[in-house]
């Protein structure tokens, strides 16, 4: 975690500007990505193809988020430490597909959010981010 700096002060006699400046210094460049990769399978679904897809997610247990284009599900596993690893997981093949999921993780039980921010919706990187979630699920 190259590039990551916390500092915790109780007192506020740090000078803003070597803060900023320390911000600065510890952030790594921005990393560039296969953004034309991304852009070729980031795109909505077509209507037909979003509802047959949404319709097969439902049969897993994934819900149709209200008032958003996303979807979500809601996990429990036996222990903390299998919720952990099926997070750590679903976080290796984020990191691989570039698509990370909104989530939420108390002790055994983990709730996941998807959608695509760059598109503002759904998208089949959802679509295959949520199967790939399945499928380790299961597996767990």
């Amino acid at each position: 975690m190259s590039g990551l700096m916390f500092s915790l002060r109780t007192s506020s006699s740090w000078p803003c500007s070597r803060l900023l400046r320390l911000h600065r210094l510890s952030l790594p460049p921005p990393a560039r990505s296969n953004s034309s990769k991304m852009s070729s399978d980031s795109h909505w679904l077509s209507a037909a193809d979003r509802d047959q897809q949404v319709m097969e997610l439902r049969a897993t247990g994934w819900v149709e988020v209200e008032d958003r284009d996303a979807i979500f599900k809601e996990l429990h596993f036996k222990t903390f430490n299998q919720a952990f690893g099926f997070m750590s997981r679903v976080a290796l093949q984020a990191e691989k597909l570039n698509h990370h999921p909104e989530w939420f993780n108390v002790y055994n039980k983990v709730q996941i959010t998807l959608t695509t921010h760059d598109c503002g919706g759904l998208s089949k990187r959802d679509i295959r981010m949520a199967k790939f979630i399945d499928k380790i699920a299961l597996s767990m």
